[in-house]
């Protein structure tokens, strides 16, 4: 049986270019899980784990409303809520795994397939370091190509240094041979943040795991300790920090693209 879940291993950058210029950049890899096949997965590998501990994991509760159900039915029924219909067709989750018990993601993001394959919606979800979780979900045109691009408006605090009355513009390049997810956070004086993954696509084996391990030890624990560490260093260089408001009531923000 064909295996659709992969990896993809690369590189994130973030810029930030008010009111002090500051740039970060590190290696990293992540899993696009096919929801259908996550419980499968562990009987094909020996170092990767549905919500038990091993050296690389996926836990059900790090993802969507965080109760430790299945991921599928949830993201169904957010779908349903706006109006979409997947009629049964692939549900593809691109994130970080946990590393040895650990995990972190940033951003994570679903894509919803119909049966034919094309793409009928793509769901962001975004964590911030104070355990809250938020999803924009946005529906994409039939006639999309390999680069999907997107707008909404920020409804979610996740960083300190940044205000709450700014636009995201998402470019994303559909998974194959490689990844791409680029964001730019704007408010009324114009770009303010740019932030960029991508990664090239590895079958997803013992051996690929085995290496990526090598070369990005600990991996989910430097994301989060480089989030830290630069989080110091703007507060060194002078950034102010900006109250955390209560995250939404409604866990998805569904985004009307008019049509």
């Amino acid at each position: 049986m064909t295996l659709h879940s992969i990896l993809y291993a690369g590189t994130v950058m973030h810029r930030r270019v008010r009111p002090r210029a500051h740039r970060l950049r590190y290696r990293v890899f992540w899993m696009l899980l096919d929801l259908d096949e996550i419980e499968s997965l562990p009987r094909r590998l020996r170092l990767f784990s549905h919500n038990r501990f091993n050296a690389v994991s996926f836990f059900d509760k790090d993802h969507g409303d965080g109760s430790g159900r299945p991921l599928r039915p949830q993201v169904e029924a957010h779908l349903k809520d706006a109006g979409i219909d997947i009629d049964g067709g692939p549900i593809r989750l691109f994130c970080m795994p946990r590393v040895f018990g650990y995990g972190f993601n940033p951003l994570s993001v679903y894509f919803c397939h119909r049966p034919d394959g094309t793409l009928a919606a793509l769901l962001y979800e975004v964590h911030n370091t104070f355990k809250q979780r938020h999803s924009y979900l946005i529906p994409v045109n039939s006639a999309a190509g390999t680069v999907v691009e997107q707008q909404c408006r920020k409804q979610f605090y996740v960083s300190p240094f940044m205000d709450m009355d700014m636009n995201y513009t998402f470019r994303v390049g559909l998974p194959g041979d490689r990844i791409s997810v680029a964001i730019r956070a704007a408010d009324k004086d114009g770009l303010l943040l740019a932030a960029a993954l991508s990664g090239e696509r590895q079958t997803l084996t013992d051996g690929a795991l085995t290496r990526l391990l090598s070369i990005y030890p600990l991996l989910t624990l430097k994301v989060i300790g480089a989030i830290h560490w630069h989080a110091l260093r703007l507060v060194l260089k002078g950034f102010r920090l900006r109250p955390r408001p209560s995250p939404p009531e409604i866990p998805v923000s569904v985004v009307n693209t008019g049509g």
